[in-house]
């Protein structure tokens, strides 16, 4: 007698998603993306080549406005269209980065670059073709949507590595959970990629200003000899070049609590550039130079003159490459340093010393003497540059 043949039960329809209230925030830019589609759709409907046209994220395009102190996006854009067929592929990633954003909005979530990437990846039905074939292809494109949509990635719920730590005398409440800075140990308070006000809120702050140090050796320093408590104020590091969550936050902190930002950097082209982006913006993020850039922002770091003014031994001097020496004088070049007499006669100095210095180098003289002596010293004397 044959076996009756047992039905697999079908499986439950999936229960659906709960809708999400969502901030003020993300209605705008689910309103934004909804229209990018809404145009390409009426194009359609029209008949016509559906297109989007990107501003150009190019040095070009870029300008320094002197009355507003920072870079920001010139009117150049690039036109990227559905029916030709050299941009058909890229026309197609700018709308999956556009609904994949939705998608994450509207669910209340958010993922990283990464996430995401993987998140749309997939072969298209009926090819053998990837719709990215690594990240290197989706990262740009999200970087378009954000310029497209005049939205930050944060905005686009999604975030970047976590890279930079404050500590110091605020409380912050952080997606609900009060967070009192000043209670942090020795790792202190990692600064999230999103830091918009409907995800971090200033409770109370008893600080005076920020100093912004280049990296998170310096940073131990200044927290283990907990500089920021006996100088009252709040103590950050990017790991080097800041991260935007970190940018983000020392904008935020500038200008909605009213804290001077000084940045104690390393004495190199590097460390002049890293002050160039926080209080000017970068190229790259013109766009957005109004929430991240501090044009009132101070550089407290190593100067060429420290070598002597210190007591420094020849043994902390390193020769300057030929990449540094390029770097330094494209520096020099920018709109922004081009009328400043004291910034042209420091990277001049540099250039002529033939050597660079870095913040630790003060080590040699005492293990906190960067902490006891030369940043004390530097703020009574208001000895920066700006």
């Amino acid at each position: 007698m044959a076996k009756k043949k047992r039905t697999q039960p079908s499986p439950p329809p999936a229960a659906p998603k709960p809708k999400v209230k969502l901030p003020e925030r993300d209605r705008k830019t689910l309103s934004e993306i909804e229209g990018l589609a809404d145009g390409v759709v009426a194009a359609a409907d029209r008949r016509r080549d559906p297109h989007v046209d990107i501003p150009s994220r190019t040095l070009s395009n870029v300008r320094y406005n002197k009355s507003k102190r920072f870079i920001e996006m010139g009117r150049n854009t690039n036109r990227r269209q559905l029916f030709n067929l050299s941009q058909a592929k890229s026309f197609m990633q700018t709308m999956l980065v556009a609904s994949g954003a939705k998608q994450l909005i509207e669910e209340g979530k958010t993922t990283s670059i990464r996430g995401l990437y993987y998140l749309l990846k997939h072969t298209i039905e009926g090819t053998k073709e990837e719709t990215f074939a690594d990240q290197k292809e989706s990262d740009p494109i999200i970087e378009d949507v954000e310029v497209l949509l005049n939205a930050l990635r944060e905005e686009l719920h999604l975030y970047a590595q976590k890279r930079g730590d404050m500590i110091g005398p605020i409380i912050l409440v952080d997606k609900g959970d009060e967070i009192d800075c000043s209670r942090m140990g020795s790792g202190g308070y990692g600064i999230p990629s999103i830091v918009e006000p409907d995800i971090i809120q200033f409770k109370s702050c008893q600080a005076k200003f920020i100093l912004h140090v280049e990296k998170d050796t310096v940073w131990q320093r200044f927290n283990e000899d907990k500089f920021w408590r006996r100088h009252n104020c709040i103590l950050t590091h990017g790991g080097g070049q800041p991260p935007r969550g970190v940018r983000r936050m020392l904008n935020r902190l500038h200008y909605e609590l009213k804290l001077p930002v000084y940045c104690l950097l390393d004495n190199d082209p590097w460390g002049y550039y890293i002050y160039s982006v926080i209080k000017q913006g970068s190229i790259n993020l013109a766009f957005e130079s109004r929430r991240m850039a501090i044009p009132d922002a101070r550089y407290l770091g190593l100067r060429s003159i420290d070598l002597d003014r210190c007591g420094l031994s020849d043994s902390v001097k390193i020769t300057l490459n030929d990449t540094d020496r390029r770097r330094a004088k494209q520096i020099a070049a920018y709109p922004w340093f081009q009328g400043k007499a004291a910034w042209q006669k420091e990277i001049k100095r540099m250039l002529d010393n033939g050597f660079k210095l870095e913040v630790e180098a003060l080590i040699s003289k005492d293990i906190s003497y960067v902490t006891d002596v030369y940043t004390p010293e530097r703020l009574a004397e208001q000895d920066w540059l700006d």
